[in-house]
């Protein structure tokens, strides 16, 4: 984890003074997402937490249950062309589409964009781990909680929650790109076989995925006694949960029950978001086991 942040800093670097440019382990081609981004999803029962029998962060127990009601969300990520259309459309200059703290945030910090984009002259680039390239569309965008918030209400649509979020992971697979696979992300829909059992690709890699859960511990908190502030420190309202995992989350990390969180308006963190919303017809409840 220390690593993923470290990463974050050494993306900022610059290339021509402190950083060696490194041989990328796989290049993923650069293609249009042309896929629907609309997947049902089913209502159920799930236990957001660590499983029995495997290692989990304090902020990760006790396993509990919780029901949650019909809902769809978004199939894959949301990319970065799909960004630059609520860009296009003035969302960044948009108030309604701001609370007003991130509209504080944005406003002091001259925010038009975001973080890992370039503007030259009327075309956008991205900033890779080593390079500048043209943005590529289908890639996830990488947002702050704040920049996912405002797409969301002017998609008319949310940030699903962190139960929703692990409702809809049931069964997934991390096997896209993960544990340094690549310094930068892949198309949205490079990985077809790391489907969830009801169609969401990719919910573990390519990208944290941002919730609309205030990080908070789960009844029956208790501390780990070797590391007591590492999650009780930031139960302080100011941050939010996090799922899934990114380009540079080691494997031995990846699963469905962990429990990551950022402040909303750090702009580096390798975090996207997909959407959600509900559904209109009526579909069977069934248990998600632990």
């Amino acid at each position: 984890m220390h690593c993923e942040t470290l990463a974050y800093m050494f993306h900022r670097c610059r290339w021509n003074r402190s950083c060696a440019r490194l041989p990328a382990l796989q290049v993923f081609p650069n293609r249009r997402f042309s896929g629907r981004n609309r997947n049902p999803h089913r209502s159920g029962y799930v236990r957001p937490s660590a499983s029995s029998g495997t290692f989990g962060w304090d902020n990760e127990f006790d396993a509990h249950t919780a029901v949650i009601p019909d809902f769809a969300i978004d199939k894959y990520k949301v990319t970065n062309a799909q960004y630059l259309e609520f860009m296009q459309a003035g969302g960044y200059e948009n108030r309604e589409w701001w609370i007003d703290p991130d509209w504080a945030w944005k406003a002091a910090n001259n925010l038009t964009h975001p973080a890992f984009w370039r503007r030259r002259g009327d075309i956008w680039r991205y900033r890779t781990m080593f390079d500048e390239i043209p943005l590529p569309p289908d890639w996830p965008v990488y947002v702050s909680h704040a920049e996912a918030s405002a797409y969301a209400r002017a998609a008319g649509k949310k940030l699903p929650t962190e139960a929703q979020w692990q409702r809809a992971a049931d069964g997934a697979r991390p096997v896209g790109n993960t544990d340094f696979k690549s310094w930068d992300p892949a198309p949205v829909d490079a990985f077809p076989d790391t489907n969830s059992a009801f169609g969401a690709v990719e919910m573990i890699g390519n990208g944290w995925e941002w919730t609309s859960t205030v990080f908070a511990p789960f009844a029956g908190f208790e501390p780990f006694p070797f590391y007591p502030g590492y999650s009780a420190n930031f139960f302080d309202g100011k941050h939010y949960v996090m799922k899934g995992g990114s380009p540079r989350t080691a494997a031995c990390m990846l699963r469905p029950s962990f429990r990551n969180w950022f402040q909303p308006h750090y702009p580096y963190v390798y975090a996207g978001f997909r959407l959600r919303g509900q559904l209109t017809t009526n579909i069977r409840q069934d248990r998600i086991l632990p």
